[in-house]
């Protein structure tokens, strides 16, 4: 644990969950070097958090209403590249884990892990390093080793990969293009591109593979 007169590091969480928020802030205001500064409910509050300047690192959520947390990564990475932020999610890292990261995650847990891991890789992505579990680096390392056996979702870009998860949770292109400031011809081309990469041939079939794959609930 580093001492008082260390750096204290600003955290902002963002969860839908009032009492994850709740449970979290009392969880980190235990450790010296800690300070939660800010606080969300999802992604577009995530934005406004990182605009003002409140923060040092900011723990997010995944799955939350509106904005998600990978549409607020994308946007917050798009804006603001050097900012540490640790996904802490209901998902297993094998979901989602090592997309994330090579979308610009600074590191990825599951809600399951011991809490002290939070504080752990807190204070490893605010040294401006990643936080990779042995789980997460055994994912990794298969990936690259299986390379053409990996899902087929983890081939699509950062952008493909939210449109995807939208359509699967049977939102409509023009939503779509709404709440991503993109044209409806945009969102359509990136339809046609998703479905081919991952070789499926409607939205239905996209909420199944989702589905089956645990990236929605």
């Amino acid at each position: 644990m580093r001492t008082t007169m260390d750096a204290m590091i600003r955290i902002g969480i963002v969860d839908d969950h009032v009492i994850v928020r709740s449970g979290l802030r009392q969880f980190l205001a235990e450790e010296v070097d800690f300070r939660v500064t800010a606080e969300a409910a999802n992604g577009r509050e995530a934005l406004d958090i990182v605009r003002a300047g409140e923060v040092d690192v900011l723990v997010m959520d995944l799955s939350m209403p509106g904005q998600s947390g990978i549409d607020a990564l994308a946007a917050i990475k798009a804006r603001h590249p050097d900012l540490p932020v640790l996904i802490l999610s209901g998902f297993p890292e094998e979901h989602y884990a090592t997309t994330l990261l090579r979308q610009g995650a600074s590191g990825y847990l599951n809600k399951e892990c011991d809490p002290e891991e939070i504080a752990t890789a807190i204070r490893t992505i605010a040294r401006g390093r990643r936080y990779i579990t042995p789980a997460v680096a055994e994912l990794l390392a298969e990936g690259v080793s299986a390379g053409i056996d990996r899902p087929a979702h983890e081939g699509l870009s950062e952008r493909e990969l939210q449109v995807f998860l939208r359509l699967a949770r049977g939102e409509t292109v023009g939503h779509i293009a709404e709440q991503m400031f993109l044209s409806v011809k945009t969102v359509s081309t990136y339809r046609s591109r998703i479905l081919q990469k991952m070789k499926l041939q409607s939205n239905s079939d996209l909420t199944y593979y989702a589905l089956k794959n645990g990236l929605i609930q």
